[in-house]
């Protein structure tokens, strides 16, 4: 299956990130035609959290600040509890981030896990339905997000979803919406 030939797609992790979380949406892109490529706060290797230790790492493409959101079709933010607590500290992290909410257009990014803490940071939550992680229920709701408990949430290319066992949807969901592209957002979804 090719239907994401020609599409590039951004992961953007730090140490600490859910191996899981980034290992299968890389895979899932990658088969489905996508050239990904894995941006980090350096360059080197970044390593992964499993279960309960560290696990696998992973060769760092490109570092932020090399980087641009234009140079990309879509961002996938994989959670973990260290990982997202990194990039939500980190200013080119942000901009980064922010880079893919432009004006009234939006390319698809997904968030699972503890990933969507980095998109509070970024500022574009704010009337965007969403799920997480049950712990980060409230630091969503705080930042005027619509949480809802479901496997796999896509509000406008914003596709958000709770744990590993949802994996499956929302790798299919982020094939779906890398497809169909940037997303036209109405004057409820800019940044304030």
């Amino acid at each position: 299956m090719n239907s994401l030939k020609n599409k590039k797609i951004a992961i953007l992790a730090t140490d600490g990130f859910e191996q899981s979380e980034l290992f299968s949406p890389k895979q899932a892109m990658e088969d489905a035609g996508a050239t990904v490529e894995v941006i980090a706060i350096e360059n080197g290797q970044i390593k992964g959290w499993s279960e309960n230790d560290w696990g696998k790492a992973i060769k760092v493409d490109r570092a932020l600040g090399t980087v641009s959101a234009d140079d990309y079709d879509g961002l996938i933010l994989p959670g973990g509890v260290i990982n997202p607590d990194k990039l939500r500290n980190n200013d080119n992290a942000i901009e980064f981030i922010q880079g893919f909410f432009k004006e009234n257009k939006q390319k698809p990014v997904g968030a699972i896990c503890h990933g969507p803490q980095s998109l509070i940071n970024a500022g574009v939550v704010k009337g965007r339905k969403m799920t997480s992680f049950n712990s980060i229920k409230q630091d969503l709701i705080n930042a005027e997000a619509n949480w809802v408990d479901q496997k796999v949430v896509c509000d406008n290319g914003l596709v958000t979803s709770r744990t590993p066992e949802d994996l499956d949807a929302f790798n299919s969901k982020l094939i779906e919406e890398f497809n169909e592209g940037s997303h036209e957002l109405s004057s409820s979804h800019l940044n304030s």
